[in-house]
């Protein structure tokens, strides 16, 4: 249902009951002086004849009557004569006043008082006076009927004025509702025009806004979009690039391992062995030789620490913690200074090859950070399994971190650096968490979920 047809219907409504109120009113009035002027026409009428009928009736009955013909009908009055037997010898005519009309029963009956009437006994018979309302009634009728139909009238003019008032003040909430009709098509250049009426100009107004605002705002969630759209191919494209690094450094690693260690270890044995052949017999080609097995045992060593940075082979071939339990004696070895404690709490959780790899790095990266950047004397670092996911600690007590670590992290593009080990780790659906230690030294914390290394195990 339309506003229009709403506001003229409660105004056809109101005025329909005004109507009413009215003709109700009148109705009461009506009634109240029917009463009045029947009751008292019967009282008078009752106490003049009272007067004479005695007179009359002592000359006999047929004076009586004549009497009474010639009086004729007494207002809103009748007057019946009867023998003493009771039978009617007499009725005054009806009432020239509107005659051959009458008003409906039921509104007869409404307005009409109570009957009434009046009986004087006399020797000969008995004269009855009863009030007749049905004149009054008649005039009561006509005067309703003619205030019903200006009501009637009143009521049409009052509607189709209304109407056409209606109609031209919600005429600007027309445009409004075309208006979001065509945003909700997807139409969202539409513009209001300036709308007459204080209340239809301020909603035009806040229209307009809200259309730009929502403009606004869907370009802005556009952007968001391809922007986020780019961002996760970019970090697809990093992922990808990052497993086929891994790939090739582990290819790498293993020709390292497999192929130059065999020739290195291969080049050392023969350079011992023309060494001890040639020593009795040129001092100066032994010692080459011998300068040339020791260079040979340095490349090695120098391999063999290159290889786990390159990839952790034990990590592939023992797991995690072993490969953990690796790089810490590794370190140990290479930093002396340095007392380093593992604690592993997996448990039987299978971690994926992707997880365990991060988790790796993530050990890696903050013991390098903590020997390196901090000078730490102690680090504690402990892997363990609690609800949801494994956690990664590693906390030292060295210099801590930077006031301008944040920015550097972001500038760096090491494949182990903080930057490569927050996307990997994000990507995984973890997160890491790097602050300083309340008391001296910083703390590496990465978690990542079991639904992770579940996906990197399958």
């Amino acid at each position: 249902m339309s506003l229009r047809l709403k506001i003229h219907l409660i105004v056809g409504s109101l005025v329909t009951l005004f109507v009413l109120a009215l003709i109700a009113l009148q109705l009461q009035a009506t009634r109240d002086s029917v009463r009045e002027e029947v009751v008292a026409a019967n009282r008078v009428a009752a106490q003049l004849l009272k007067r004479t009928v005695m007179l009359q009736a002592s000359q006999g009955t047929p004076a009586m009557q004549d009497y009474l013909a010639g009086l004729g009908r007494v207002r809103s009055n009748e007057i019946m004569l009867l023998d003493a037997g009771g039978q009617q010898i007499y009725r005054s005519p009806p009432s020239p006043y509107k005659a051959g009309r009458d008003a409906p029963s039921w509104f007869a009956q409404l307005i009409s008082p109570s009957p009434q009437q009046q009986s004087i006994a006399f020797p000969d018979g008995k004269l009855v006076i009863r009030a007749d309302a049905s004149r009054a009634a008649v005039d009561a009728w006509d005067q309703i009927v003619v205030l019903a139909l200006a009501g009637l009238a009143l009521l049409v003019v009052v509607n189709l004025l209304v109407y056409w008032v209606v109609g031209r003040t919600v005429k600007p909430f027309g445009q409004i509702v075309e208006a979001l009709n065509r945003i909700e098509a997807g139409h969202l250049d539409v513009k209001l025009m300036s709308l007459p009426g204080t209340e239809a100009a301020a909603i035009g107004a806040a229209f307009n806004r809200m259309v730009d605002g929502v403009a606004v705002r869907i370009e802005a969630e556009r952007r968001a979009a391809h922007a986020e759209r780019e961002l996760s191919d970019r970090r697809d494209l990093a992922r990808w690039i990052d497993r086929h690094l891994e790939q090739e450094r582990k290819l790498i690693a293993r020709e390292l391992h497999d192929e130059l260690g065999q020739s290195v270890t291969a080049m050392r044995s023969l350079a011992l062995s023309v060494a001890q052949r040639v020593a009795p017999l040129d001092a100066e080609a032994a010692q080459a030789a011998n300068v040339i097995a020791e260079e040979s045992s340095r490349l090695y060593d120098a391999m063999h620490g290159l290889i786990p940075r390159l990839a952790p082979l034990v990590l592939d071939a023992f797991g995690l913690a072993d490969a953990l339990r690796d790089l810490t004696e590794r370190t140990r070895v290479s930093q002396p200074q340095a007392a380093i404690d593992l604690q592993l709490a997996l448990g039987d959780v299978q971690l994926g090859s992707e997880a365990a790899l991060a988790l790796y790095r993530a050990a890696q990266e903050g013991m390098t950070n903590a020997l390196r950047h901090g000078q730490a004397r102690h680090l504690a670092v402990s892997l363990r399994a609690e609800a949801g996911g494994a956690r990664l600690e590693v906390r030292d007590d060295g210099a801590g971190l930077a006031p301008d670590w944040h920015d550097r992290t972001r500038q760096e593009g090491g494949h182990y650096g903080l930057r490569w080990l927050g996307e990997r780790v994000e990507a995984l659906g973890g997160r890491l968490d790097i602050a300083n230690h309340a008391v001296r030294g910083a703390q590496l914390l990465v978690w990542l979920p079991f639904s992770a290394t579940e996906e990197g195990s399958a």
